[in-house]
């Protein structure tokens, strides 16, 4: 089991298994900071999307889509990706922090949370969702 370090990052897989990337917790970062390395593209969100996310999926109390979608995509209503941009979310907007990379939540967390056990994900091709567990 990875710790989620710079030195030693989670190893992941997009729901559908077509693409892996590399997650870590930047904890020097302030506020905390998850990094997501994609090739080489670097996505940043705040680290308390992970606890915010788990406990937003905890009050859906079942599947919930996850609809990833670049940053300038309007998601669809009701998915992970809308959730991890709205304005009723804990921290009023967006988690991503680089403009312009900011969109693929629906991509990127699922799978961390997967990981360290608060969540399950489907992995079909295409439409996946997820839930708190």
């Amino acid at each position: 089991m990875t710790t989620g370090t710079k030195d030693d990052p989670w190893k992941l897989t997009t729901p559908p298994g077509s693409s892996a990337y590399e997650m870590f917790r930047d904890a020097d970062a302030d506020p905390e900071q998850l990094v997501c390395q994609v090739g080489s593209t670097k996505l940043v969100y705040l680290w308390r999307a992970v606890d915010d996310l788990h406990a937003w999926l905890v009050d859906q109390g079942d599947w919930v889509p996850l609809g990833a979608a670049d940053e300038k995509k309007e998601p669809a209503p009701g998915t992970v990706e809308a959730w991890g941009r709205s304005a009723d979310n804990p921290v009023g907007g967006w988690y991503g922090l680089r403009k312009g990379y900011r969109g693929r939540f629906g991509m990127y967390l699922p799978p961390l949370l997967e990981a360290i056990g608060l969540a399950e994900v489907t992995h079909d091709a295409r439409n996946n969702s997820m839930r708190a567990i």
